[in-house]
């Protein structure tokens, strides 16, 4: 089951209307698109998706929609949060037809200890009907899941993975040199991908695969096969566009992208704002300068 989640998954936007809700068919657009460009898999309801602003009915409606688009691609579902209780319930609520594995970030503002963040994990992995993977990114949770913590978790029969996004490579050195073979490091970095696939890491959940899912699926098939020079050859005209993604936060960079190309608006929920002009003029030209096509003159 652990090979459903290897090479390239999508971190899908949530594209919105002018009044903030919902963009069906635009969401449908981006699945097609992501499908056609190769991606292994789907993730909904994750950062990237503004999982923070989407209200349960509105969780039914993207599981709905994508599920008409995704094909054979497998899919997963975000399903975390600072609430182990509320975690838990929810997962007893859901339809594990609807969805193939759960991405559960670190609890956050509360910042347990590493035995809290063990028993938080272990708990859900008990519960879940379906495999888990763990998401480490400290840089929003302001808690780090250490190399040590990671190690014990990966020993629990249903936790399958973790997105690591910490920067850390001596941590995910540790992290792939001590645990079981069939359990997936997996870059939650677009830009760190291919160093850490270098180190044993087994695929990327993207961001910037949303729009760019034929080039990021590339990379990271070379890189899994030891065609580093090829992977590079396509990573570094697009580095500096990565870069820019991220600038005024995520997924404010994307969605100016994905504007660019005509598969959504810029939208973004409050407390977050579409990209400044500069940002969207900047993006637009580094997608110019790397030698892509498509997109808006």
């Amino acid at each position: 089951m652990n090979n459903q989640f290897g090479g390239t998954g999508v971190a899908l936007v949530t594209p919105f209307d002018a009044n903030y809700k919902i963009d069906s068919e635009a969401l449908g657009k981006i699945v097609d698109h992501a499908v056609r460009g190769g991606v292994d898999y789907l993730v909904v309801m994750g950062t990237t998706g503004e999982s923070v602003t989407i209200g349960e009915s509105e969780k039914s409606l993207l599981l709905e929609v994508i599920s008409t688009h995704k094909q054979d691609k497998p899919l997963v579902l975000g399903m975390g949060g600072n609430n182990t209780a509320k975690i838990l319930e929810q997962l007893e609520s859901s339809d594990p037809d609807s969805y193939d594995a759960i991405l559960s970030v670190c609890p956050y503002y509360n910042k347990p200890t590493q035995k809290g963040l063990i028993n938080h994990f272990t708990m859900i992995a008990d519960k879940s009907p379906r495999p888990v993977i763990l998401y480490n990114v400290p840089g929003r949770t302001s808690v780090n899941l250490i190399a040590k913590s990671t190690i014990e978790l990966s020993k629990h029969p249903n936790i399958i993975g973790i997105k690591e996004a910490s920067g850390d490579f001596t941590q995910c050195i540790a992290i792939a040199s001590n645990t079981d073979e069939n359990f997936l490091l997996i870059s939650g970095d677009d830009v760190l991908a291919l160093p850490l696939i270098a180190i044993g890491a087994k695929g990327l959940i993207s961001v910037i695969a949303n729009a760019l899912p034929e080039e990021m699926s590339r990379i990271v098939r070379y890189g899994l096969n030891g065609q580093y020079k090829e992977a590079r050859n396509i990573l570094h005209p697009i580095s500096y566009l990565m870069e820019l993604m991220f600038r005024e936060g995520n997924p404010t960079g994307v969605k100016s992208l994905l504007s660019h190309l005509g598969l959504c608006s810029e939208q973004v929920r409050p407390p977050l704002i579409h990209a400044s002009a500069e940002l969207r003029d900047e993006i637009a030209g580094a997608y110019r300068k790397a030698g892509l096509t498509g997109g808006k003159a």
